[in-house]
């Protein structure tokens, strides 16, 4: 669930209150969620995501979503929900996670240079049988997490494959996707786990 922060008022955080990692988060996912829909661009979304995880106060955090509708534009129950084509996450130092229910794209691009990226799929909804990851780390972790029945594979043009670990399954169950993973991993590591049945 997208959480938000409340606005300066008496019954709730001041500017100057000190923020804590799940609010730091809460920015950060709402920022991933206005680059997918265009709303900033990529680099714009590189600095901010960098000023939301250094960020000590909420009005620290207010100001980095000023410009942003203050709730998500209200979609229909029916129906797939809307998509960004490409979901993007860069991360220079700080570790970034995306999880807990979202939609899958068709492609999705994983960089990291020192930090940790965390995609976890087992929440997640896919109306597609197969997603592109592109997945770019120099000193950083990029770890994959996938539910039950889905299958990853590593795509034969990825570099450097002994710092890429694959324990998913490589076939899906019937009508479950297939992630296909290429990596450039230069010192860092690809990780490609999946939660067990129970």
């Amino acid at each position: 669930m997208e959480q938000s922060l409340p606005p300066s008022d008496p019954a709730g955080p001041a500017d100057a209150d000190r923020a804590a990692d799940a609010d730091r988060e809460a920015v950060a996912e709402r920022l991933r969620i206005a680059a997918g829909e265009g709303r900033i661009d990529l680099e714009e979304l590189d600095d901010r995501l960098g000023q939301a995880y250094g960020a000590r106060t909420y009005g620290q955090l207010r100001a980095l979503v000023a410009d942003l509708p203050k709730r998500p534009v209200a979609l229909p129950r029916q129906g797939a929900l809307p998509e960004p084509e490409t979901l993007v996450l860069k991360t220079k130092a700080p570790n970034i996670k995306q999880s807990g229910r979202w939609a899958v794209p068709q492609r999705i691009t994983a960089e990291s240079t020192a930090g940790i990226i965390t995609i976890n799929f087992t929440q997640a909804s896919c109306a597609h049988r197969e997603v592109a990851v592109e997945a770019v780390t120099q000193t950083g972790w990029i770890r994959l997490i996938l539910p039950p029945g889905w299958a990853a594979r590593v795509d034969p043009s990825s570099t450097n494959t002994s710092h890429i670990r694959n324990k998913a399954a490589e076939t899906p169950d019937p009508g479950a996707p297939t992630i296909i993973v290429t990596g450039h991993p230069v010192m860092g590591y690809i990780r490609i786990k999946q939660r067990s049945k129970r």
